[in-house]
């Protein structure tokens, strides 16, 4: 048996999970996650838990059994506290702004970057130099953080552009210099 699979998902006071053959949705106070989920799990609920159940021990049935809960599991969690992702950026003249669209970067290009905030995910930006990527929505969160990541990577020996909040880049020594 799957060890996280297994495991009942309790639903909190002030959260409904309508089960509809493998589609699953999820109400709660920060929002509504709907998800399809994969055909040959099945899901029970009774007084305020939900179960996953595989229906043999095939290989493939194993691996769908943990993802199925981890999916709804991780939906009930953004429908109640919800997700958030922080990123730092490190260089002169770097800044995150905020605008009424999303974020505006200045990140050593020519021009400034644009990102618009899809729904159901805010960012904000608390500081110049510190992002929050916010959402009920765990895979949106990641998604769009990774996106703005992308924007400008740390680089290796500077360390200059946009990282997660407590990530560590690996530096390099650069140039021996002279004598």
């Amino acid at each position: 048996m799957s060890r996280i699979g297994k495991l009942p998902i309790t639903v909190p006071n002030g959260v409904t999970v309508t089960i509809d053959g493998n589609r699953v949705t999820v109400k709660g106070p920060k929002g509504e996650l709907s998800r399809t989920l994969p055909a040959e799990m099945q899901l029970a609920q009774e007084n305020g838990t939900v179960t996953v159940s595989r229906p043999s021990d095939e290989p493939n049935h194993r691996a769908l059994h943990g993802l199925t809960r981890s999916l709804v599991a991780n939906m009930v969690e953004g429908v109640t506290k919800g997700f958030s992702k922080t990123l730092e950026i490190t260089g002169v003249g770097f800044k995150a702004e905020v605008r009424p669209y999303g974020l505006q970067f200045a990140l050593g290009f020519s021009h400034p970057v644009e990102v618009r905030a899809p729904a159901g995910i805010s960012l904000t930006a608390p500081n110049p130099t510190t992002v929050v990527v916010a959402g009920a929505d765990k895979e949106v969160v990641g998604r769009v953080a990774a996106e703005i990541r992308k924007l400008r990577k740390p680089e290796p020996y500077k360390g200059k552009g946009v990282k997660y909040q407590g990530e560590t880049i690996r530096r390099k020594a650069g140039k021996a210099g002279g004598k």
